[in-house]
């Protein structure tokens, strides 16, 4: 085995856990003539104790029918002390489902849990259970927007192939088990997010932005800022996950929000927002950056009921709000940083 594709074994595992963020059913009963085997690291797992009880007078694997909706779950989630992980949490501990929370806090941030540490229904466990990474199945797409049939368009030896195929690496090992196993799946292809509890200095475009505007500093653009990316508020995208969870369909679906900005538009939202003499500082692009990006959520519309309803402008001060007061403790018009935009 090469070096390099040793290397590589991490970003192809991670994808199991993180392909969809989602949802599969636990404890699985293999038959009794069967050896044993260790399913894959979930990202979500979901037990249920009435289906646990029919597991033991039959040796056939038991799953969780389409959708949890109405039942009351025991949900273990891995990185969900993070940005988008800890706002699940907020609405399974809501509607009265028990979380475990699993998360190496290597992005996460136990501030962001730690009001639900003295629910009864809440644990928080400090564990590695997978190295973070962010993955990508579109590559720098040649169809505009992108759909969920469309295959992408991937450089499989560039910078970037280890976030793209690792992705598309982990989809693939998800259909596996749930074609070749009868895991129960939700593939979630999630466009770009942002809101309260993001980590400050994480490298992504609205948390620069943000971050680089309230510390005075100039606004980092790479390339001629033309390229475009599609920003769903973080409360939109939550909405987006449990009705995949609830619903009877794999996947994938694309969940984002289709309005279309280019990194100089959302520098300007930013000035808007926050310093109208912000400054932009132009830099040389990445290799492989996208120069397009934007969701075709008919699907979602058609099969999941959903769509965001937050747009840039009502989510962006939002964040602006939390952001100020983690740098520099600033209480004032600061919100509690939960779901609602309103």
């Amino acid at each position: 085995m090469s070096r390099a594709f040793r290397n590589r074994i991490p970003f192809l595992l991670v994808g199991i856990a993180i392909s969809a963020l989602f949802f599969h059913t636990f404890p699985i009963v293999a038959d009794s003539s069967e050896p044993s085997a260790t399913l894959p690291t979930r990202r979500v797992l979901l037990e249920d104790s009435s289906y646990a009880t029919k597991a033991t007078s039959k040796p056939d694997v038991v799953r969780v029918p389409g959708g949890v909706k109405g039942r009351r779950k025991r949900i273990v989630v891995t990185g969900g002390a993070g940005f988008v992980g800890s706002h699940l949490v907020d609405r399974l501990i809501e509607r009265g489902d028990s979380v475990i929370v699993i998360d190496n806090m290597f992005t996460g941030r136990k501030e962001n849990v730690l009001h639900h540490l003295r629910n009864p229904n809440f644990e928080l466990i400090r564990h590695d259970v997978v190295e973070p990474i962010l993955l990508e199945v579109y590559g720098d797409p040649l169809q505009h927007p992108q759909v969920e049939t469309y295959w992408g368009n991937v450089n499989p030896i560039g910078v970037r192939s280890c976030y793209d195929e690792g992705k598309r690496v982990a989809e693939t090992l998800s259909m596996d088990y749930h074609r070749g196993a009868g895991i129960e799946v939700r593939i979630a292809r999630i466009f770009n997010t942002y809101g309260p509890r993001m980590s400050i200095d994480d490298g992504r475009v609205v948390s620069n932005f943000v971050a680089q505007a309230l510390r005075k500093e100039p606004m980092t653009v790479y390339g001629d800022g033309k390229q475009t990316r599609s920003f769903q508020f973080v409360s939109d995208l939550v909405e987006g996950l449990m009705r995949l969870m609830e619903g009877d369909h794999v996947g994938p679906f694309n969940l984002g929000n289709p309005g279309e900005f280019t990194m100089l538009e959302l520098a300007q939202v930013v000035q808007e927002t926050i310093d109208k003499n912000a400054k932009i500082e132009f830099r040389p692009n990445t290799e492989d950056d996208p120069h397009k990006r934007k969701p075709d959520i008919s699907k979602a519309k058609e099969l999941l009921g959903w769509q965001p309803t937050v747009s840039l402008r009502e989510g962006l001060p939002r964040m602006v709000s939390d952001f100020r007061q983690r740098l520099f403790g600033d209480s004032k018009g600061s919100l509690d940083g939960s779901l609602s935009a309103e």
